[in-house]
């Protein structure tokens, strides 16, 4: 993290010199000289943006690292494929969600890095993304009422929505989809979440919950 602020705080610098140069080389009527400060502060201005969306991305993510406990999920019946859903994520303020069908899907963004960003030395990072409920038939998933909640607010500068948009602007990041995690819903069923570098784990905490795995598509 600190290495990301001190690469932008260097590039801003970069820029703002090559602008003055810039402004400097015009005056005098000195175009081609002109023409590279030009560059040179498009370049800076560029990689000091990237380093910047990079920082605040890496901030507003949890880090990834081995298998990391995110917490947990509680059902609760209402009607029949009818439920609420209380999600308890660590150091979070715990939050209620209604899901319709018999099958809940959670999935997250994650956020891994490749060769230059490597030489960074930065952990992999994730965001949980949607919580939605499913039905098991493909018949109900095409005619029944769907429900989706987003378990993360838009922000401005997301280094995951920039890479997914313009991959070839970010060639050291690889932005994706963690694997989905979906199991039955149950009343009164305790599942454990855990983040892996592949995706989303939810794993059976209680007898409902494990009952209802047990039983699920028989």
């Amino acid at each position: 993290m600190n290495l990301l602020l001190t690469a932008s705080t260097v590039f801003a610098l970069l820029t703002l010199y090559f602008f003055f140069s810039m402004t400097r080389h015009a005056k005098r009527r000195r175009p081609v000289r002109a023409t590279r400060s030009l560059a040179g502060g498009t370049a800076s201005a560029f990689a000091g943006g990237a380093s910047i969306m990079l920082a605040f991305s890496y901030y507003g993510y949890d880090r990834l690292v081995d298998e990391q406990y995110v917490g947990r999920i509680q059902f609760s019946q209402s009607a029949p494929e009818q439920y609420v859903a209380r999600l308890m994520v660590e150091n979070e303020q715990d939050q209620m969600y209604e899901l319709l069908g018999n099958e809940w899907q959670m999935d997250a963004r994650v956020v891994t890095w490749k060769p230059p960003a490597t030489l960074l030395g930065l952990d992999p990072i994730f965001r949980l993304d949607r919580l939605s409920g499913r039905y098991a038939e493909i018949i109900d998933e095409r005619s029944k009422v769907r429900s989706v909640h987003s378990l993360s607010e838009p922000v401005t500068m997301d280094v995951w929505q920039f890479a997914r948009k313009y991959p070839k602007l970010m060639p050291g990041v690889d932005a994706h989809y963690g694997t989905a995690t979906y199991l039955p819903m149950a009343d009164d069923a305790i599942f454990e979440l855990t983040m892996t570098r592949t995706g989303l784990i939810a794993r059976p905490v209680n007898e409902a919950a494990t009952n209802a795995v047990g039983q699920w598509g028989q």
